[in-house]
């Protein structure tokens, strides 16, 4: 589903996407932190550079994919491509951390959901995502990558695909943007540049994950990888990756 967003749908996606929801977002770098202790990203351009790999050639684009394709599926009412999707999501990542990443926040993120922004469960959406959630349910799943219960509660709460995909992206760029913020350190103004400059580019990645498929996934970050699975060892730590 796309197009223009009510009221509703635009206050719940703000909140769904807010720094303030409960996931814990602002205590992960995604490798970044130990980037920037190595040298590799010590200025606004090349964070810029950096961020754009990211969302071009790494997570960024395949967890949009996976959150378009989790939408749809919970759209069109499967269960069993929604539970092999949060298996796929939580097989992809590439370290102990990243792992972490994704699967603390995906959960803190149903488990929120649960309890304060519950989606009608006589929609199709909203049915999927009562029989992976309900408690003592057979079908219940307890682990979830985190752009696969985005995509299942944008769907449940039926937002528009493409303003949620454009939102995600927006939102774990700002999040990357503050931690280098902190860490480079980089000044607040510096940091809002980089984001106005990579909107072209989380617009292109949100368009073309809606036009991609599973066979598309696939990521060529591996310095980002590398850096996630030395920051499992770094020595002094602001972030949990």
């Amino acid at each position: 589903m796309t197009g223009a967003l009510s009221q509703s749908a635009l206050y719940r996606l703000l909140t769904f996407l807010s720094p303030a929801f409960p996931v814990g977002a602002f205590t992960y770098s995604h490798g970044l932190e130990q980037v920037i202790d190595a040298g590799g990203v010590s200025s606004a351009e090349e964070l810029q550079s950096w961020l754009k790999d990211i969302l071009t050639h790494g997570a960024g684009r395949s967890d949009a994919i996976l959150m378009s394709q989790t939408y749809r599926a919970a759209f069109a009412g499967s269960l069993e491509d929604v539970r092999e999707l949060a298996e796929l999501g939580l097989a992809l990542q590439p370290s102990k951390e990243r792992h972490l990443e994704t699967s603390a926040q995906g959960s803190a993120f149903i488990d929120t959901v649960i309890a304060s922004w519950p989606p009608d469960s006589q929609t199709t959406a909203g049915a999927v995502f009562s029989s992976l959630t309900i408690e003592n349910s057979q079908t219940r799943l307890t682990e979830w990558p985190y752009p696969v219960a985005l995509g299942l509660i944008c769907a449940a709460h039926e937002l528009p695909e493409d303003a949620s995909l454009t939102a995600f992206l927006h939102s774990i760029t700002a999040n990357l943007i503050s931690a280098a913020v902190r860490a480079v350190p980089l000044g607040q103004n510096e940091g809002q540049r980089v984001l106005a400059a990579l909107e072209p580019v989380i617009s292109e990645v949100a368009d073309d994950a809606m036009c991609a498929g599973l066979d598309d996934l696939g990521t060529s970050t591996f310095l980002a990888d590398i850096a996630s699975m030395a920051h499992e060892t770094q020595y002094s730590r602001l972030f949990r990756s």
